[in-house]
């Protein structure tokens, strides 16, 4: 029996991913219905393997993508502002190899970074003597000059969250575990038959739009619409990143360069921990198989042996994971110059209803991917409001002046009974929303046992409740990052618990 969906969507977006996050919430705050569905978790896919960055992309500059790389820059002080809980400032350190770029062209490229895109919040670069700086200390004495600059670390898989949750409080309908299964047009509309991917159950919705989100399967959605075919494609290319054990004193990240020209970025992660990351490499398999293989993982081992005095062995590796980037194909020879800009193809012949496609993108930058899809739209729905996202807090963000540190003391004066390390890392994940988290809590008893050191099952609830998760991995993996700090069997007893509280419900 397939059961449907009442009314008519203005948008029904395919993809949960940050580009259809960002877009059905662009679209819902214009006054627009709209309903998304995406056939795994929010970010499952690509927009939860990313190196953890909202960045310019330094790189791209040695590929002229200036417009870009400005685009990216302003809209990197734009997204720390509206959530300064999971988006923050990070200085990085660049080892300067004689044998590598040339010292001049790294300080244009760098001059280029900090004036390109208005800088403002971010302090500038600066160059470090690494026999005595402080961050030289974990340098191999062959470098002796470094250069210092600002860029921003994000919590990616929560980013997309957070769109989908302001997305729904402006009347956005989100869906997980939903395929688009068949896709037609009829009678200026669009008909979509979704799936229900754990039980089967079918559902049929129409809409006046669709916008194809889908990241990697972008071409597979527009294969399924009869009679339609694309000029454009994506090019799939695999990244992956090794964790391992933080290595190094203080809160910088460290950028290195290979002889290929890749960088390599080395990032302080969850306290302890280093991410390291990211490789390129042309990928033709199943997204939905990719993985991080031996000879990535010992190009970035060596690519950090390099440069730092403590060498690291794949017995450090604490994990790795991979993902497919889809690139837009502009038939680059070589991945890492394949450009990172985004384009959108809208099929609207014979004035039938429209179909927007988007390949491409980035983190950085998908709240302007975003306001500019919808622009593309507006012949379509001339009522629609106008932009209003770049001003616009995500849940959580609306702490006083985007200051986190003064957030987090208020946090702490009003929580007392809470241990510091276990407030903070609310506060990271939720921002102002620890409020609703904790609200009649009063004793960690209030929060009920624990799962791991700072994961308790009120927080379970709360994620299961608000946040669209499902499976252990959603919570431990994508919501938050407690997976990295749980034993074996922690993972498997809290997998057991929540086995048993679907059971019960």
């Amino acid at each position: 029996m397939v059961s449907s969906e009442t009314g008519i969507y203005d948008l029904f977006v395919v993809g949960g991913g940050v580009n259809g996050a960002g877009i059905a919430r662009d679209a819902a705050g214009r006054g627009l219905s709209v309903l998304l569905c995406e056939k795994d978790d929010l970010a499952q896919g690509t927009s939860s393997r990313s190196g953890k960055l909202v960045h310019g992309g330094l790189r791209y500059l040695e590929y002229y993508e200036f417009r870009l790389v400005r685009e990216a820059l302003i809209e990197r002080e734009v997204l720390l502002e509206s959530a300064p809980h999971i988006i923050w400032p990070m200085r990085f350190v660049l080892p300067h190899n004689p044998q590598d770029r040339p010292a001049w062209l790294v300080r244009l490229g760098l001059f280029l970074y900090d004036h390109l895109g208005g800088r403002k919040r971010l302090p500038g670069t600066r160059s470090l003597n690494l026999a005595t700086a402080p961050e030289g200390a974990p340098i191999k004495r062959d470098y002796r000059k470094a250069f210092e600059y600002s860029d921003c670390w994000v919590d990616d898989a929560r980013l997309v969250v957070l769109n989908a949750l302001d997305a729904t409080a402006r009347g956005a309908r989100v869906l997980t575990r939903t395929a688009c299964s068949a896709i037609r047009r009829r009678d200026g509309l669009w008909f979509i038959e979704m799936t229900d991917t754990r039980t089967g159950a079918k559902t049929e919705a129409r809409a006046r739009c669709v916008v194809n989100t889908a990241g990697p399967w972008v071409n597979d959605v527009i294969g399924r619409i009869g009679g339609l075919n694309s000029t454009r494609s994506v090019r799939l290319v695999k990244g992956s990143h090794i964790v391992v054990p933080k290595f190094w004193e203080g809160r910088q990240a460290y950028l290195v360069q290979n002889p290929d020209k890749r960088v390599i970025f080395i990032n302080p992660y969850q306290n302890d921990l280093a991410l390291i990351g990211t490789t390129d490499i042309p990928y033709e398999g199943r997204p939905e198989d990719v993985t991080a293989d031996g000879n990535e993982i010992a190009y970035l081992l060596k690519s950090v042996n390099r440069y730092f005095k403590q060498q690291l062995t794949s017995d450090d590796i604490v994990y790795s994971f991979s993902g497919v980037r889809p690139l837009y194909d502009d038939n680059a020879e070589n991945p890492s110059a394949v450009t990172r800009d985004y384009i959108f193809e809208v099929d609207a012949t014979d004035n039938q209803a429209p179909l927007l496609s988007v390949f491409g993108g980035k983190i950085t930058t998908f709240r302007k991917l975003s306001e500019h899809a919808l622009e593309r739209l507006k012949p379509f729905f001339p009522k629609m409001g106008p932009a209003w996202t770049a001003k616009a807090h995500l849940p959580g963000g609306d702490m006083a002046a985007a200051d986190f540190d003064l957030f987090l003391g208020e946090l702490k004066a009003r929580y007392r009974w809470l241990p510091s390390d276990l407030v903070k890392h609310y506060a990271r994940l939720y921002g102002t929303r620890t409020h609703a988290l904790l609200a009649g809590a009063t004793s960690l008893d209030d929060l009920g046992p624990a799962f791991g050191s700072l994961f308790r099952e009120r927080e379970a609830r709360f994620l299961i409740e608000n946040e669209w998760a499902l499976t252990a991995d959603d919570i431990l993996d994508r919501r938050t990052k407690h997976g990295l700090h749980m034993t074996p069997a922690e993972r498997q007893a809290f997998t057991h618990w929540l086995d048993r509280q679907q059971a019960a419900a």
